[in-house]
């Protein structure tokens, strides 16, 4: 967010400019790693239209804590999100919460107040509380349908977030091992067909490098959401880069026209 000569900083800037000038949607849903529902089985959608921002993260600069960002919510999207999980047994919950760092932090690059602002309500909805990929998969395709009624569906994860090693790559941009396997098999798995890709990125947990990727997969399950969602659309790697033990990987399903 800070850091505007990284070239993640830029990619976001270019995605969230694509997405204002062509997509052009009416509203966004989006999925974050840093929400995942208090009860098994269920999710958590927010209701509410103006709630403040969730500082979710502990031991930074005081300027992270006043970070803003203008968002509004809609009861209207929030209820037909409801609507599309309700019908495919999906166990649901309304809530009143703020929008975490994991969508504000990159909304604040990619929709960018001043230079590219979003204009358009933003809701928010949990992941489950399991590390289930299949349930995940099936949650994308519960709202797979609101695509049609030009409401965005943005998943917020990384392709690899292991901050535990950081201190092994401080100082030094090169990947570890696994952040290169594991980068390498996301892009295979993401791109496979949409008749095999549900079964490959399952298989993704199950490597042995995965548990170094994502010590907990709570930052790779957002972009199985993204993958059910899709539908018939192949899913396209738009762009990466492997630093250390993270990946910053980009994703698109479908394609964009204009």
């Amino acid at each position: 967010m800070y850091e505007h000569d990284h070239p993640a900083y830029r990619k976001l800037k270019e995605i969230g400019k694509e997405i204002t000038t062509k997509v052009k949607p009416a509203a966004v849903v989006v999925f974050s790693a840093h929400w995942q529902a208090k009860q098994a089985g269920q999710i958590e959608i927010n209701t509410a239209e103006n709630t403040d921002l969730i500082y979710d993260f502990y031991g930074f600069p005081g300027h992270y804590y006043k970070e803003k960002y203008p968002n509004i919510g809609s009861n209207e999207v929030a209820n037909r999100v409801m609507e599309k999980m309700s019908a495919q047994g999906i166990s649901v919950k309304p809530v009143h919460r703020g929008l975490d760092h994991g969508v504000w932090a990159s909304f604040k690059v990619a929709f960018d107040p001043e230079e590219n602002p979003l204009n358009v309500p933003i809701v928010q909805v949990s992941l489950f509380s399991s590390e289930d990929p299949d349930q995940h998969y099936r949650l994308g395709q519960a709202v797979s349908a609101l695509r049609s009624e030009n409401i965005q569906i943005i998943v917020s994860g990384m392709a690899v977030h292991n901050l535990r090693d950081l201190r092994f790559s401080a100082g030094n941009a090169s990947p570890l091992p696994y952040t290169a396997s594991f980068d390498d098999a996301l892009r295979d798995a993401a791109e496979s067909s949409p008749e095999q890709r549900a079964d490959a990125m399952a298989k993704l947990l199950k490597r042995p490098d995965a548990r170094q990727a994502h010590p907990t997969f709570d930052h790779l399950l957002p972009i199985f959401v993204g993958a059910g969602a899709a539908g018939d659309d192949v899913g396209k790697r738009l762009w990466t880069l492997k630093e250390g033990s993270v990946s910053w990987a980009q994703y698109r399903f479908g394609t964009v026209s204009g």
